[in-house]
């Protein structure tokens, strides 16, 4: 009979439009993972990590490469622009970190043509555009269905690289121009320089399927890193103001290529407000001076692209679903000092829709076009300090410990992970 180590699993996911600080909670676990694993998206996805006061920008990389020790992976759902990737390997060993990386030979490349194709999409796409970021994800996502996309594997083999080129380049200028959207991309550079990337790249691209599964199978430590949030997710999300990838917990199996079954903890990382990057509907979004007050206190810019994020109290309407399609065990709630000083916060609890209360995310994009958020309103809190980080969660302000206790009823889920500022020594386990 072979005998097997049980592997100790941890997935961390968005639990609303993403940038909720799983970059942070990521790192905080990544210490004692053996391996740290992105499973979807691409480099429209960011990530902020701060040590020691020194900040981390990643967008492909997950945020463990931040240890010596773990191995950091992007899998095969991931979909790979090898120039930014190239950029930030780069990056990090200015910074004197040096990648201990696995890339995914089955992972989807983005060409300079799905960077124009988005371009024209989203032009075309007009009112139910999404916000795109510009760099080719929904295109390199949608030639990998019509099964001509090419994958970090042929850009090391020039004889199938050509093969595959021929046929997705003629495919997406003819549909480029079609838009009436002009662009001066060449083939033949095309091809000479991603032979290049590909050269680069080369001693990074293995079949990391069989290598996590060999890891699994020895009881490994497995840590999983979601990009963006549940709201996002192309099935379950405000569609079609979403990504291109599926964000819940379930597609680390298609994303890795290992079926995973003893998953120890689903972590879903939920803001203490919202924030948004993009176009859609935003039932609790704010504006004038208490937006400006909120994104300046809490620094919300977009990590990929700098862009000023839309900010809003508190829905979970939004966060009742991630708890459900996710599975998550428990929430790690982020940026609670940054409500600091607000006297009342308003928390959506569900929303109206012609006269009905609704407190599940509705599928019709008329009918969130039309809710309206229904909100409890709850006592704020005073500033925090390191004392109260150090002496533990019944430490805080009462009211703030009344805050996470109210979400947890609310979305019928526990909250174990209580993030009090951007570093790692700033979070609370209860």
């Amino acid at each position: 009979m072979i005998s097997e180590k049980t592997s100790n699993i941890t997935t961390i996911v968005g639990a609303q439009w993403g940038d909720e600080g799983k970059g942070k909670i990521t790192d905080f676990f990544a210490g004692k993972a053996d391996f740290v694993i992105r499973f979807h998206g691409g480099n429209n996805a960011g990530h902020t990590v701060i040590v020691n006061n020194k900040t981390y920008k990643l967008h492909l990389i997950p945020s463990g490469v931040l240890y010596s020790h773990p191995i950091s992976v992007i899998g095969n759902g991931v979909v790979v622009d090898p120039q930014a990737l190239i950029n930030e390997i780069e990056y990090l060993k200015e910074k004197e970190v040096v990648p201990k990386l696995k890339i995914s030979d089955r992972a989807h490349v983005i060409m300079p043509y799905h960077i124009e194709m988005d371009v024209a999409l989203t032009k075309h796409q007009g009112s139910l555009a999404a916000g795109s970021t510009k760099r080719g994800i929904a295109p390199v996502y949608g030639d990998k269905m019509y099964r001509h996309g090419i994958r970090m594997i042929d850009i090391t083999e020039p004889e199938i690289f050509k093969e595959k080129l021929d046929k997705a380049f003629a495919f997406n200028d003819t549909l480029i121009k079609a838009f009436g959207h002009s662009h001066n991309l060449d083939q033949n550079t095309i091809f000479n320089k991603y032979l290049e990337y590909g050269k680069i790249l080369k001693p990074y691209i293995s079949d990391v399927s069989v290598e996590i599964y060999k890891a699994y199978k020895k009881g490994a430590s497995i840590l999983f890193e979601g990009a963006q949030g549940i709201s996002l997710d192309v099935d379950h999300g405000v569609y079609p103001h979403t990504t291109s990838s599926n964000t819940v917990a379930g597609h680390i199996a298609s994303g890795t290529g290992v079926s995973f079954r003893d998953i120890d903890r689903i972590i879903g990382v939920t803001k203490a407000y919202l924030s948004r990057v993009g176009k859609s509907p935003l039932p609790t979004e704010l504006e004038g001076d208490i937006a400006e007050e909120l994104r300046e206190k809490g620094g919300e810019y977009g990590t990929t692209t700098g862009r000023p994020r839309r900010v809003g109290w508190l829905d979970l309407v939004q966060v009742r679903q991630a708890v459900r399609t996710n599975g998550l065990t428990e929430i790690a709630l982020t940026k609670l000092d940054i409500l600091s000083g607000f006297k009342k916060i308003p928390v959506c609890h569900s929303y109206n829709i012609d006269g009905k209360e609704i407190k599940e995310m509705p599928a019709s994009l008329l009918d969130f076009r039309k809710a309206t958020p229904v909100y409890d309103t709850l006592d704020g809190w005073e500033d925090l300090n390191e004392t109260m980080i150090k002496k533990g969660f019944s430490a805080l302000p009462k009211t703030l410990q009344e805050y996470v206790k109210y979400i947890e009823d609310q979305v019928s889920c526990p909250i174990t992970i209580i993030s009090m500022g951007p570093q790692r020594h700033e979070t609370i386990i209860r």
